[in-house]
């Protein structure tokens, strides 16, 4: 572990960048593609899609509640153990999901067990690339997230076909030898030590300072109420295809449409973050408001061109979010807080994973339709857009830095002077 004033912007950071390529790719790109699961469910337990959408949202919600907890561990022990120990309890719940008899065991399995190897991986690692970069940011980010889309694209009808020639307990064991790569994407990971982390003191002392940060507090607000209807389309979209007489195989398939858009939206975004002056949260104000839109416009398109372009600018302007949205946080809180920050903000957010995918299904099965369910997805995201116009140089022209306006950081400018050379050059 080399000590470095500032991040190197490069160095080993582009292997960090390749492993959350990866890790992004087996944690969201299973996650985005699990509704082809999703009808199989409802037809092989006999359960309300209601009942079934759990599945999903607890994966999702101990993915983020327990992202605080692989923070932590990476403080204490740095992500690489951290993270290579997420891959085996993603891989092992996939493994006994397979055996499944009831929900219950769904639940216990893939959202319990699973979720808790997920939390283990993605927090630790995204906040391990943003600790190597600074002014490369959300191109890093971005092109890390790329994962993402990609796998959506190649899982999707990966998926239903395994689904088509193994039954969905086969399947299941398949994904589970899929996830046991992210053991090897953890060993990539190499810790950085950064001048600003003794100043800002260990984890109880990052969260005290956290709770009472007012910008952080409403950034945390503002992504859990986007959280709540992030998801919807890739539980519930193949679900909604099926209820207008789409065949199985071109339903799953259009998932794969908006993972085409989604590595553009994401690279082009990380890029425009980094080269338009200004704060990144204008930006993810811009795209989490058209995506809100257009997750209110769906149940209005019934031919299939329409679908494909909505879902072709959804995979677009959902993709392009994300990589601002891990960029902002640096430039409230700072770099030497990014474990404990993104962790906590995981955590929060969770409520909206939690609760998303069960309300839509419930206005599915209270209404017969999707269409209220998509609507009101797309008025969360709206309302998400409105609470980040708050955060602090919203308005201003130049951009921010990535420390926060602090004292007791700021003084690391005089402290502590910059070494002559370092993991960036390894």
């Amino acid at each position: 572990m080399a000590l470095r004033a500032e991040p190197p912007d490069g160095g080993w950071g582009w292997m960090v960048v390749l492993s959350a390529f990866f890790q992004s790719a087996l944690v969201f790109g299973v996650l985005r593609s699990f509704g082809v699961f999703f009808v199989e469910f409802v037809a092989a337990f006999e359960e309300p899609a209601a009942r079934v959408s759990w599945i999903a949202s607890i994966g999702i919600a101990v993915q983020q509640f327990g992202s605080p907890v692989g923070s932590a561990l990476s403080t204490k022990f740095g992500p690489r153990p951290v993270v290579m120990a997420g891959g085996i309890l993603a891989a092992l719940g996939m493994l006994l999901a397979a055996f499944a008899t009831s929900l219950t065991h769904l639940y216990l399995s893939i959202g319990l067990l699973s979720g808790s190897g997920w939390a283990l991986t993605f927090t630790p690692t995204l906040a391990c690339l943003s600790r190597y970069f600074s002014r490369r940011r959300s191109l890093a980010t971005g092109l890390a997230l790329t994962g993402v889309g990609l796998s959506s694209f190649a899982f999707a009808p990966l998926f239903q076909w395994l689904l088509s020639q193994y039954a969905w307990r086969g399947a299941l064991l398949l994904v589970s030898a899929l996830s046991l790569h992210l053991v090897a994407c953890g060993a990539l990971l190499r810790p950085l030590s950064l001048a600003e982390d003794p100043v800002v003191g260990g984890p109880g002392a990052q969260l005290a300072n956290l709770l009472h940060h007012g910008p952080f507090l409403r950034y945390t607000v503002a992504l859990t109420l986007i959280n709540t209807g992030y998801f919807i389309p890739y539980v519930h979209l193949v679900a909604h295809l099926r209820d207008l007489d789409w065949d199985p195989l071109p339903a799953a398939f259009l998932l794969s449409v908006a993972a085409i858009s989604d590595p553009v939206g994401r690279v082009a975004s990380g890029w425009l973050g980094d080269a338009v002056p200004g704060p990144v949260a204008r930006l993810l104000m811009l795209w989490t408001t058209l995506t809100g839109v257009i997750l209110a416009l769906y149940p209005g398109a019934q031919a299939p061109t329409a679908l494909v372009a909505l879902t072709v600018a959804y995979g677009f302007t959902s993709g392009a979010l994300t990589p601002v949205a891990f960029s902002v946080l640096p430039e409230l809180v700072g770099t030497g807080k990014i474990y404990c920050g993104l962790g906590l903000v995981q955590m929060v957010e969770s409520i909206g994973g939690l609760l998303g995918a069960p309300l839509s299904g419930y206005l599915r099965d209270v209404t017969g339709t999707y269409t209220a369910s998509f609507v009101v997805a797309g008025a969360f995201l709206l309302a998400g857009s409105g609470v980040l116009i708050t955060l602090p140089h919203f308005f201003c022209l130049s951009a921010p830095t990535s420390k926060p306006q602090d004292p007791v950081t700021e003084a690391l400018d005089t402290k502590v002077p910059l070494p002559r050379e370092g993991l960036g050059e390894d």
